[in-house]
């Protein structure tokens, strides 16, 4: 099974992907952390965010993976731990800036699907769905209105100690969502056959046992069929 889980910044996809994958017993594959991990690799090498074939040779000798260390996840490049340091505000910022590149992405789309092809794995990000795995098994599209993402993005930063506004912090969100959705390689946009879920006003737990029935019940169907169900149709499996 490959669960896919898209969606907007500020969603929450990160946190319920990885309490989703703790509850299924799958691996969680944080494609964010794999674009901060390239952002890092950058700014070590010294190289521009517009030098496709530098961002081209930084991609190919980076090494990403992932480990779980007493219920955390660690995220590894190299090697080397990089958990912490990919989340700076300056590796952020560097971030968006070469995630739009093509060799980047061209190189990440390969480790993604690499990654996935074990299957039992979750993934997170922005077009998972839509083009790493349009086959996946189950997909879903969380999102929230851009005043919900910006209040938990501004209370975040607000924990951190950081002087900032809670109106500047959702015009900031919604002007992501529109380069997101406008950029020209794999822009944001919800698969066709993705689940939307409105996470507005609606608690984590709530949103994980949803997610966490649908995957249920096509687990059982998948077995149910495996079994010999002829045309792969055994009943109803709803609540399974």
């Amino acid at each position: 099974m490959v669960v896919a889980i898209d969606g907007p910044s500020g969603a929450g996809k990160s946190t319920v992907a990885r309490m989703l994958a703790e509850r299924l017993g799958y691996l969680y594959i944080d494609t964010g952390a794999m674009f901060r991990a390239v952002a890092l690799a950058v700014r070590r090498a010294g190289v521009a965010p517009d030098d496709e074939d530098a961002l081209d040779r930084v991609c190919r000798g980076l090494e990403i993976s992932f480990e779980r260390d007493d219920g955390a996840y660690r995220v590894l490049a190299n090697g080397e731990d990089v958990s912490e340091a990919i989340r700076t505000p300056e590796i952020s910022l560097l971030t968006s800036r070469i995630s739009t590149r093509k060799a980047v992405r061209e190189v990440l789309l390969h480790e993604q699907r690499r990654m996935g092809s074990t299957g039992n794995v979750v993934l997170e990000g922005r077009d998972i769905g839509s083009v790493v795995f349009p086959d996946a098994d189950v997909k879903f599209f969380l999102s929230a209105s851009a005043e919900e993402r910006g209040r938990r993005r501004y209370l975040e930063l607000r924990a951190k100690g950081e002087d900032v506004s809670l109106e500047k912090t959702i015009e900031e969100v919604a002007a992501r969502d529109a380069r997101d959705e406008r950029r020209e390689h794999a822009p944001l946009c919800r698969a066709e056959d993705a689940l939307l879920i409105d996470s507005t006003g609606v608690s984590v737990e709530e949103v994980l046992r949803r997610m966490e029935r649908l995957v249920r019940d096509r687990e059982a169907a998948r077995r149910l069929s495996a079994g010999g169900c002829g045309d792969g149709f055994c009943g109803n499996v709803e609540g399974a």
